[in-house]
């Protein structure tokens, strides 16, 4: 009997909280390994289905490991109501390059693990911002990027821009103009500053400015991540292992904004973004060690 999706994704949401519940405070994110403490849900289920192959797509019938990059959805043997599922505190929006090769991209992995909080677009294909420039913001780094710390003091400056502009009627002499208030901080409409959505760019370093000098993307809050190394197996040549993987970052970004926005002690709850990314991780390592060329080529 199958279960209907809201069913399963309840289910796969109680399974999360019950696992993050049970564990200890272990997260090493800044350790040598970063990956190696995480707390995540078994991933008996991706053994399996790394031990019997490549399995066909429910959607679309391609033949795929772990899951489909083309439907965002788990292959065949791999039940979806195994897979953890991640609440996130935000929307996240994920713009991929159309050269970004599907297969490779990292940030399916957040699409199939909090479906109902992230969305992929192909550029050109994305969404307008600007009615909401004051509660979205982009992870870009740059020189007027802000740190994540800093991200409700801007947002807040926003609103009062906002504010300042309505307030001002375009259409009088400037000398007959009455005097304009400043925006009262306690108002309802500066009090809504609370980021709402953040926009991810997945692409290769090399071909992220035709994404990010888009005029649809200019107008926006730029963040940037705080300084960590990559784990990831396919690095970008010429390029520093600080440059982290889409998963990576989005990641690392909802630890720190747990951390420093909402204020609350970091125990785990979103590791599972990690679910797929620690596994592929693990088998590539292991596969280097043992010289295990045919793992390394599933993994690819």
């Amino acid at each position: 009997m199958s279960l209907s999706p809201p069913i399963l994704l309840k289910e796969r949401e109680e399974n999360n909280s019950r696992f993050v519940e049970k564990k200890p405070q272990t997260t090493s994110i800044d350790a040598e390994d970063p990956l190696q403490n995480l707390c995540l849900a078994s991933q008996e289920v991706l053994q399996k289905a790394q031990q019997n192959g490549r399995s066909k797509c429910l959607k679309c019938g391609g033949s795929r490991m772990f899951y489909c990059y083309t439907c965002y959805v788990p292959v065949e043997n791999v039940p979806v109501e195994q897979l953890p599922l991640v609440k996130l505190p935000l929307k996240i929006d994920i713009i991929k390059h159309p050269n970004e090769t599907d297969g490779k991209s990292t940030a399916i992995h957040a699409k199939l693990l909090a479906p109902e909080f992230v969305n992929i677009y192909t550029y050109p294909c994305i969404p307008e911002y600007e009615e909401e420039d004051h509660e979205v913001a982009l992870i870009f780094p740059g020189p007027k990027s802000v740190s994540i710390k800093d991200i409700s003091f801007h947002l807040q400056k926003r609103i009062q821009n906002n504010v300042r502009g309505k307030n001002d009627d375009p259409d009088k002499p400037s000398s007959k103009r009455k005097k304009t208030e400043e925006p009262d901080l306690n108002d309802s409409k500066c009090k809504e500053t609370t980021l709402k959505k953040i926009i991810f760019i997945d692409s290769t370093w090399n071909q992220t400015n035709k994404i990010f000098t888009d005029e649809r993307l200019q107008g926006l809050l730029q963040v940037e991540l705080k300084t960590r190394k990559t784990c990831f197996w396919r690095h970008q040549k010429g390029k520093p292992d600080t440059f982290l993987s889409t998963i990576e970052a989005i990641y690392y970004f909802l630890v720190d904004y747990h951390t420093d926005i909402l204020k609350e002690t970091y125990k785990g709850q979103y590791d599972n973004l990690l679910f797929f990314y620690s596994f592929m991780y693990q088998l590539i390592k292991n596969a280097k060690c043992s010289g295990d060329k045919e793992t390394r080529k599933i993994t690819h």
